[in-house]
């Protein structure tokens, strides 16, 4: 018979902390089959190691699951993966942490979690334990820039030790090979709306004699970018909107200047082609948030918004090469009529860039929009209605 719990963890060469590892997590199964009737497992998902370890957590009662990928998640991925439990705890192969915290995470999935975490910083910190540029800005900073992002609402994102249902996991399609795979699990859990929950749990210093594989600075690059990666509305929505509006309002400015010259302060040539060029990067920025929304529908760990919603009625590939071909005849028109102004004048210069650089700006909308409808027609998979298959779960 399967078990109902597999605890997993990741080793690469941990011979010196897996007996105690190993231990802690047999009291852990105890504890779990007393309080919730539940058998289980250890499954260490070792990630080539040379010193020995697979034979020695077999000798201890373990199951070793050979993960040929490289990386801290690449090691859990393949780990859950072998895992037979339909709850999966995992916690470091290193002796930080107390697999008996899980035993309550496990509870709480039983009582309807999809991922419980542990919150080191409500079950306590050792001294020792944990850097200070990681206990005071690393973790609160990389937390709260996930919560701002996908409003998770945990205190500590990045806690080694948590459980989830083995359907969640295979629902969140986990792909991080890095450190950054915690951060993944709880954004791809918040995108899918899973209930996500928190215990306390506590940290001791490591039992290895060798240096941990975590580098501070490489690591928390890599969550922070997985983090923007992750949201299309932060890296290019947002920042789009605000280039928008922002030129916007210097073009309209210069607007009113042109045509009534000495109503508004002067609005030179320089802010003009500043507004122009905010307008296109402005543009530019929205169509890759729309897209990025698009990929990660597609992807199945995100679920339709309100915009997609409203895309999905407005947004096909012939919608948008008619806006760009539109857009594009409007702005050949008026730099014609520019040059048509510019012969008038017997070819001196124009007292204002305002037309031109409004022409012109026509134009780079126009092929943005038509290049950028071929790019969601591509992500769709090859698909002209980008949306037209997409409820509330995702792709159908």
């Amino acid at each position: 018979m399967k078990p109902d719990v597999s605890i997993i963890m990741p080793c690469l060469n941990e011979i010196q902390s897996l007996p105690h590892c190993i231990a802690n997590a047999q009291a852990a199964l105890e504890l779990v089959a007393q309080r919730y009737g539940l058998s289980g497992e250890i499954v260490i998902a070792d990630n080539g190691s040379t010193d020995g370890s697979q034979a020695l957590a077999r000798s201890l009662g373990a199951r070793v699951v050979a993960v040929a990928k490289r990386g801290y998640g690449a090691a859990l991925i393949g780990g859950c993966e072998g895992g037979h439990g339909r709850y999966l705890l995992m916690g470091d192969a290193d002796g930080s942490y107390d697999f008996t915290d899980g035993v309550a995470m496990i509870g709480q999935l039983i009582d309807g979690a999809d991922l419980c975490l542990g919150s080191r910083f409500a079950g306590g910190i050792a001294p020792g334990a944990m850097p200070w540029k990681n206990r005071y800005i690393g973790n609160p900073a990389l937390t709260g820039v996930l919560n701002l992002f996908f409003r998770s609402g945990v205190d500590d994102a990045h806690c080694g030790i948590r459980a989830i249902t083995k359907a969640a996991f295979v629902a969140c399609g986990l792909s991080a090979s890095g450190m950054e795979f915690a951060s993944e699990m709880v954004i791809k859990a918040a995108l899918r709306h899973m209930r996500i929950d928190q215990v306390p749990a506590t940290l001791g210093p490591d039992l290895r004699h060798r240096a941990p594989h975590l580098r501070p600075w490489r690591d928390g690059w890599r969550h922070l970018r997985y983090l923007l990666m992750l949201s299309p509305t932060w890296v290019f929505g947002v920042p789009g909107l605000m280039a928008l509006i922002l030129g916007l309002a210097i073009l309209v400015g210069a607007g009113v200047d042109f045509v009534a010259p000495g109503t508004l302060p002067q609005i030179g040539a320089y802010w003009t082609v500043l507004g122009a060029g905010l307008v296109a990067m402005g543009h530019l920025a929205v169509i890759m948030a729309l897209a990025g929304h698009l990929y990660s529908i597609r992807a199945g760990y995100r679920r339709p918004t309100w915009v997609t919603r409203i895309a999905a009625r407005i947004a096909s590939l012939e919608t948008m090469l008619l806006a760009g071909f539109g857009l594009t005849g409007l702005g050949a028109g008026v730099l014609l009529l520019v040059a048509y102004s510019w012969k008038l004048r017997h070819f001196h210069a124009a007292p204002s860039l305002l037309p031109a650089a409004l022409g012109t700006l026509l134009l780079q909308l126009g092929m943005q929009s038509a290049l950028g409808g071929f790019l969601m027609a591509i992500i769709s998979g090859h698909e002209a209605r980008f949306f037209d298959d997409l409820d509330e779960t995702g792709p159908q």
